[in-house]
């Protein structure tokens, strides 16, 4: 009696260990992507990366980014959501993989654009977290590029570099709509350092595309939907941030103070020393602003 007692004990915590290790090799569910109008015939897809923005027209549907690759399929869902036209163009504003990882499957159904900088980075494999098999632009433009589609204008500027070297803002002139990419996300800015990013540079670029186009609402990278105003105020934070930092570091304070200061002020960025803002901008920023 003992031993039979004994083996279904084993089998028991076999069958609970396996139960286990079934749940843990279960796919994450990933988070539900959303659909927000911003003005007449623009929509943007939020959720799980950078924000999408899908200009429809009676030709077929401009994109720009598209997240993840897992994400491709929920974007196509959420653009038939509200069209039955095709992709026909994406614009990623910078390389990394919340916002050009879809590549990999839109380069098979639609022609996609970056600055040149964007395509050499992910060719270059610059973000060393990205996914292996990113694919980049195959159209790349240095300065200013348009999309004509349905009668409808979509247009790209590069005015300088800010998050990476090739951060561009694309702008939707009937809807008087820019959408900032990276240049405008979160709480404060990520800085990819090894992605020609800077944080002297940024608030010249922001500035560079504020003085050139008339806009009214702002898609940011990541984050609600907001306006010029809204856009300024984080260019004016992003300037405080850069002063406090320079003033941190000619004082002879070393890395571990300046991020003990950023903790303070910014706790989901740099209270976790594994941010990528620890990981990625404290240590350009020791760098660049000395």
């Amino acid at each position: 009696m003992r031993t039979k007692t004994l083996f279904i004990v084993v089998a028991l915590v076999g069958l609970a260990g396996m139960f286990r290790a079934g749940m843990a090799q279960q796919p994450k569910a990933r988070p539900a992507l959303t659909v927000e109008k911003v003005a007449d015939n623009l929509h943007v897809i939020i959720g799980n990366g950078g924000n999408v923005a899908v200009l429809v027209t009676n030709e077929g549907v401009i994109l720009v980014d598209d997240k993840f690759e897992e994400d491709y399929e929920g974007i196509l869902a959420a653009v038939k959501s509200v069209t039955s036209q095709p992709v026909k163009y994406v614009f990623n504003t910078h390389h990394h993989s919340d916002h050009s990882g879809g590549n990999t499957h839109f380069i098979t159904v639609a022609e996609i654009i970056s600055h040149k900088n964007a395509r050499a980075n992910i060719l270059g494999k610059k973000q060393d977290n990205a996914a292996p098999n990113m694919k980049p632009a195959r159209i790349v433009f240095t300065d200013e590029t348009s999309v004509f589609l349905g009668g409808q204008e979509v247009r790209a500027r590069y005015f300088g570099r800010g998050h990476t070297n090739g951060d561009i803002v694309i702008y939707f002139p009937a809807q008087r709509v820019l959408h900032t990419g990276d240049l405008m996300a979160g709480q404060t800015p990520l800085i990819d350092y090894s992605g020609g990013g800077s944080l002297i540079e940024w608030t010249k670029t922001v500035d560079g595309a504020m003085a050139a186009l008339e806009f009214d609402k702002v898609i940011p990278g990541h984050g609600a939907v907001t306006d010029r105003a809204g856009l300024k105020t984080y260019r004016d934070n992003v300037e405080k941030m850069r002063t406090q930092i320079t003033d941190l570091i000619r004082q002879g304070r070393n890395k571990d103070d300046v991020r003990a200061v950023l903790a303070k002020e910014y706790p989901s960025a740099y209270a976790n020393p594994g941010s990528l803002q620890n990981l990625w901008s404290l240590p350009g920023f020791m760098t660049e602003l000395k």
